[in-house]
């Protein structure tokens, strides 16, 4: 039982008021005693109610200024000592709105509202109806008149209910959907009333039928407690009624409505009621017949007005004509989709809308509803996500925004973390909003400046400890999350390829698939339809987004070379990462990662095989940047890490190893092969989405051929040094030759590699041969390893005697060997040398000791240069395949590669002694500088530069396409001819032989005038 204060205990008063929240305590202590002076005292129970509230200074006011309009309300006494539901909700009533303590003040018997023991019976449509004098039970019930004194009636039941209603919600009886709802039931129960008391205004009203229809929160049961509530007006004539006298009858019973409604009284006005949402807006007639709607909405309706039209729910008036309305109107909102430049006509007007905003409003950034990060950036991401979606998903035609948020998460449409987030988000903003109208029951949507509204803010949301800092810190964590997600789903371009898709083609039903993959032009229909069924099989998350997805990219499929390859390739990875949470969410969240997915998985073998080994490689798809080439550097130190955890010996001996384990060795290298794979797989994707050139592709592919042998020597040196129980006897190196040594490399280069090793004085050099030759026989064996990347052969067939030769050399035997035995051809093979594997100094001896031979003092002479010239065209008519056109044999073909290097080559042997620039194992750096010196007419070093790299990207693409190495341009397999032209950018395959035989003519005329000497 609540104690009354006493003069005892009057001294800790304002402490313990102040430790109760009272900002003023002095005052409060002030009022308290005045109260006891009075007759009302206020017991420990109604004190500490206060001190619970969300501003308890404000609070008391409104309770003391209840119980002084009150005074001889016993019952009120009573329920505030023994009803404790009832105390609750008056006190959080009062602690947050002076709009309901002048309201209880001027009807102070309205506390009752908040009694749970069923005070209020009636629903709030037969309450109003009651309060204007009208038969609930009518079917078309009339008020007792239309006088100011009906008005206010309507206005005092309006806002019994209201209160009723805060009490629940600031106890958290109802949350902020159930709190939504029911206030836009509650208005649409006011329009009835006051469709009711138009009728008593408009004698005519039995003219016609008018149906009233929600829009916007109130259409979607999602009002707030002040809102315009926005309608449109639809009406029809009775049977014998002309349909001129109807509308015009029916006009003035709309107008007598919204009179009714916003008109002002001693009690205010309900809300403004808005019908600018019709069509034509203010400039068009407020009431249409259903006929006049549709025709507008065929003809001229704008993307915002089908936008507005998602919320369309009959209110008020004729329920027969309203739900015609809403059947003749719901096809026509999920058509609007389809529309030309639907998505992005309501992403421009967000745009505006904002930009209007931040021009007119220097409060933008604290606006709830408009502001960024706020509502609207909610309802504008979920609504668009409805229109192109719910076309065909019919559960997506929810009226409510969390309703909406919900479908779209349970189909798959939106991330279920992203949902929440987003769902999360618009609870807090909406309960904001709703406590900043309850203070003084106006239409607001900004958060207030004063630290004393932000302190009641906080209180009210539950944070005690610092409502002002929490408050804003919550607020603005939310915000920022709302703007992240607004940005990425309402901008997001999936939206826009759903859009452009015809109707039936949207939603992937078997019908819809086997007419689009006809009409898209697939070899194998029937089996494109065996993966796609395959793929949106059941009920899962899983396959409801692949039936979003999938629509889109199948026209995507279309586009790249072999539809029908690209989407078995999706099935496949999509098996593969299906129950990876992160594979499909990427997809549909970041769009280019699927269209380009399409293009590679469409366009080329080789990328599609090495994206099925290592599935995970997708996420390179998001951004240019993840498709650029690694640093060397990075790659290296990578690579040789991997080696470095591997090189311990118990690692393959230890507890965890089983009998079948791999030794350390071959650990390291199967992770550097790893490495390798998923780096092929992001040059190849540079190449085929057009962001690497010719150079950029051979330096990439020779620096992870070069990390990759560098690491499989590094764990070979490890496993025969752990072998010998001892360090090497010798250093090793390996010297890289041909496109290797040139870093020009293609997609199925093998390594062109020699062995050097160099023991140091006084080692006995039969056990350093043997521990070298153990070495480089080690790593050859590690990378011939069965693996899943493509296979990197290591070729060292252009060491000194060929295959008849010792595969390794000490340092002293090249240089004795190149003194006394060397042939002109091994000084032009040694112009590709670049050693820069294993041990560096002895890279750098062997540089010094082949230098001399391959740029020789001088120049070669005319011997060499004759004999040159002889092996040259003995490899013309020698070496060229039997069978095969010489014209389109890539390598070896009249102005093919192996022109172009000769060329390049021959100048090098003449002239690299005296021209330092000409010093270098890469061919156009060497043409190039070979132009610059005029050794070489730039015309000239332009028409093989040209010639070279056109055939280098055809070697290249031919290799992504087939999944196999080919020197010969595809002409007899129509596919892989049209595959190829079409990743090169050719319009036909007659256009791609056209440009490579004009190009190979070219350069051909310039190797028999410079190569060969021909005039």
């Amino acid at each position: 039982m609540s104690v009354p204060w006493t003069p005892d205990r009057r001294p800790s008063l304002p402490g313990r008021l102040a430790r109760l929240g009272f900002n003023e305590a002095g005052r409060a202590e002030r009022l308290l005693r005045e109260a006891e002076d009075a007759g009302v005292p206020l017991g420990d129970d109604l004190l500490d109610g206060l001190g619970a509230t969300a501003d308890p200074d404000l609070a008391l006011d409104g309770l003391l200024r209840l119980l002084t309009a009150a005074s001889g309300d016993r019952e009120l006494r009573a329920a505030l000592e023994h009803e404790r539901p009832v105390r609750e909700r008056l006190l959080a009533v009062l602690g947050v709105s002076a709009a309901f303590a002048d309201h209880l003040g001027r009807h102070p018997g309205h506390w009752r509202a908040l009694r749970d023991d069923g005070s209020i019976q009636t629903d709030p449509r037969t309450a109003l109806l009651d309060a204007v004098g009208a038969d609930p039970h009518a079917a078309e019930p009339v008020a007792r008149d239309a006088s100011p004194e009906t008005l206010v009636a309507l206005r005092v039941a309006y806002r019994r209910r209201l209160l009723c209603l805060a009490g629940r919600d600031l106890t958290g009886a109802a949350d902020v959907a159930e709190v939504a709802a029911e206030l836009a039931d509650l208005a649409a129960a006011a329009l009835q009333a006051g469709l009711a008391v138009a009728r008593a205004e408009v004698p005519e009203h039995t003219a016609c039928r008018l149906a009233v229809i929600g829009m916007g929160k109130c259409g979607g049961r999602e009002l707030n407690y002040v809102s315009d509530v926005d309608v449109i007006f639809v009406a029809e004539p009775r049977d014998g009624h002309p349909e001129d006298a109807a509308l015009r009858a029916a006009t003035r019973l709309a107008s007598a409505m919204m009179r009714a409604c916003s008109a002002h009284t001693v009690e205010g006005a309900l809300w403004e009621v808005d019908a600018a949402l019709r069509p034509e807006g203010k400039a068009g007639p407020l009431v249409r017949s259903p006929a006049s709607h549709r025709a507008y909405y065929e003809r001229w309706a704008k993307t915002w007005e089908f936008q507005a039209l998602l919320k369309a729910r009959p209110v008020a008036g004729d329920p027969d004509l309203g739900a015609r309305y809403l059947d003749m109107i719901n096809p026509l909102v999920w058509k609007a989709a389809a529309g030309e430049g639907f998505v992005e006509d309501v992403q421009s007007m967000r745009r505006r809308v904002e930009a209007h905003l931040n021009r007119r409003d220097p409060a933008a950034d604290r606006e709830l509803k408009l502001g960024p990060g706020g509502l609207r950036d909610v309802e504008f991401a979920v609504q668009l996500l409805q229109l192109v979606h719910g076309r065909a998903d019919e559960t997506l035609r929810g009226r409510g925004t969390l309703e909406a948020l919900t479908a779209l998460s349970q189909g798959g449409y939106v991330g279920r973390d992203d949902a929440a987030a987003l769902a999360a988000a618009y609870r807090f903003l909406r309960r904001v909003e709703h406590l900043v109208q309850l203070h003084r029951l106006r239409r607001t949507h900004v958060v207030p400046e004063d630290p004393a509204d932000l302190r009641r803010l906080g209180r009210a949301l539950g944070l005690r400890t610092d409502p002002v800092g929490e408050f804003t810190a919550l607020w603005r964590r939310h915000a920022r999350e709302v703007r992240r997600l607004h940005e990425k789903l309402f901008y997001r371009p999936l939206l826009r390829a759903v859009a452009r898709l015809p109707g039936p083609e949207a939603r992937l039903t078997p019908e819809a698939a086997r007419t689009r993959l006809e009409a898209l032009g697939y070899a194998d229909p029937a089996g494109a339809l065996r993966h796609i069924e395959a793929l949106t099989a059941g009920v899962s998350r899983r396959a409801a987004i692949q039936r979003t997805l999938l629509p889109v990219m199948l026209g995507w499929f279309a586009d790249a070379p072999d539809p029908d390859a690209g989407l078995l390739g999706f099935r496949r990875v999509s098996d593969a990462l299906g129950t990876t949470p992160w594979y499909l969410r990427l997809l549909r969240d970041e769009v280019t990662v699927a269209e380009r997915m399409a293009w590679v998985l469409g366009s080329s073998r080789y990328a599609t095989d090495l994206l099925l080994r290592a599935p995970e490689a997708v996420t390179m798809l998001v951004g240019d940047a993840e498709l650029a080439p690694r640093p060397y550097a990075a790659l290296r130190a990578e690579a040789l890490a991997a080696v470095r955890r591997h090189a311990d010996p118990e690692s393959a001996t230890g507890p965890g190893a089983g009998a079948g384990a791999a030794l350390p060795a071959e650990e390291a290298v199967a992770v550097v092969r790893g490495l390798r794979r998923r780096e092929l797989f992001r040059v190849a994707v540079a190449d085929l989405l057009d962001l690497a050139d010719v150079r950029a592709v051979g330096e990439a592919l020779s620096d992870i051929a070069t990390v990759t042998v560098e690491a499989a020597l590094q764990a070979a040196v490890n496993k025969i040094e752990m072998e010998r129980r001892g360090p090497l006897p010798t250093r090793i190196a390996v010297v890289a030759m041909g496109r290797f040594g040139g870093h020009e490399l293609g997609y199925g280069s093998d390594a062109d590699v020699m062995f050097v090793h160099d023991p140091p004085p006084g080692a006995d050099e039969r056990d350093a041969h043997s521990a070298a030759h153990a070495v480089a026989e080690e790593m050859r064996r590690l990378l011939a390893l069965p693996a899943p990347d493509p296979p990197l052969e290591i070729d060292p067939d252009l060491r000194p005697e060929g295959r008849q030769g010792p595969l390794v050399r000490t340092l002293a035997s090249y240089a004795a060997y190149y003194a006394r035995w060397s042939e002109p051809w091994e000084s032009q093979a040694l112009l590709r040398a670049h050693a820069t594997i294993g041990d560096r100094g002895l890279c750098e001896r062997f540089h010094a000791v082949v230098d001399p031979v391959r740029w020789p003092e001088g120049g070669i002479g005319d011997d060499a240069v004759r004999q040159i010239r002889r092996l040259k065209a003995r490899m013309e008519s020698e070496r060229l395949p039997r069978g095969v056109e010489r014209r389109l044999h890539i390598k070896l073909g009249p102005g093919g590669l192996s022109d172009v290097e000769w060329v390049a080559q021959l100048l090098q042997l003449r002239h690299a002694h005296d021209v330092p620039a000409l010093r270098t194992t890469r061919t156009l750096a060497t043409l190039e500088a070979a132009a610059a010196e005029n050794l070489l007419a730039p015309a000239d070093a332009e028409v093989l530069a040209d010639a070279w790299q056109l055939a280098t990207r055809l070697r290249n693409a031919i290799m992504l396409v087939r999944g196999r190495a080919s020197d010969v341009l595809p002409t007899d397999h129509h596919h892989e001819r049209s595959a190829v032209s079409r990743m090169l950018g050719y319009p036909g395959t007659g256009d791609l032989l056209e440009d490579y035989r004009r190009h190979a003519r070219r350069a051909r005329a310039v190797v028999e005038r410079v190569f060969y000497g021909a005039d």
